[in-house]
């Protein structure tokens, strides 16, 4: 049974390369359980495996015409692109939380050493609120939950309802926004 559905998808795949919405169709139900849990299985997250497979299938459907049935099965095939782009995700994500992390503890550092004492001991409350509300949404919430209310990047993301990674992002990025407006007000005087 297994062989004839290979064959299957080996002809679903070349239809599919004629433009055969229909055979891609079948291609994707036959394909995607196995595409799905080889990307959960290297990436660890369904959400982002989900991602990936949807990635995968798009460039299954426009790559279709280099299938090549001589040097493997269209299962091999649609399996070693879905392999790869997990792949890819995995090394993406880390190589953005090792940047974001890094990059956190130095804002963090630097900010919480001299920007955050220097504005709450020259600048009255006011004021203070005035330069937060200057870097504009959504970082100004951002850096107030993060800093001003004490949540965790995780805190941030969940109370937010956005990925960690973008959570990170507009904190970092509000900071380096709040130091901006703080170097600018310093240099005026």
């Amino acid at each position: 049974m297994e062989s004839t559905r290979l064959v299957n998808c080996d002809q679903l795949l070349t239809n599919a390369a004629r433009g055969d919405k229909a055979s891609f169709a079948a291609l994707y139900d036959a394909l995607a359980p196995r595409v799905l849990g080889l990307c959960v299985q290297i990436v660890q997250q369904r959400a982002q495996a989900e991602e990936v497979m949807q990635e995968v299938f798009i460039e299954v459907w426009r790559r279709a015409a280099e299938f090549n049935s001589a040097k493997g099965s269209a299962q091999t095939w649609v399996l070693r692109l879905a392999r790869l782009r997990a792949i890819d995700r995995l090394r993406s994500y880390q190589a953005t939380l090792d940047r974001d992390h890094k990059e956190f503890r130095l804002q963090h550092a630097s900010w919480a050493g001299s920007v955050e004492d220097e504005a709450v001991a020259s600048l009255e409350a006011e004021q203070l609120r005035h330069v937060v509300d200057s870097i504009g949404e959504p970082h100004r919430t951002a850096v107030m939950l993060a800093y001003f209310h004490g949540l965790t990047h995780q805190e941030l993301a969940d109370t937010l309802d956005i990925p960690l990674g973008t959570a990170k992002t507009r904190v970092r990025d509000g900071l380096r926004k709040l130091r901006a407006v703080v170097d600018k007000k310093g240099a005026a005087r």
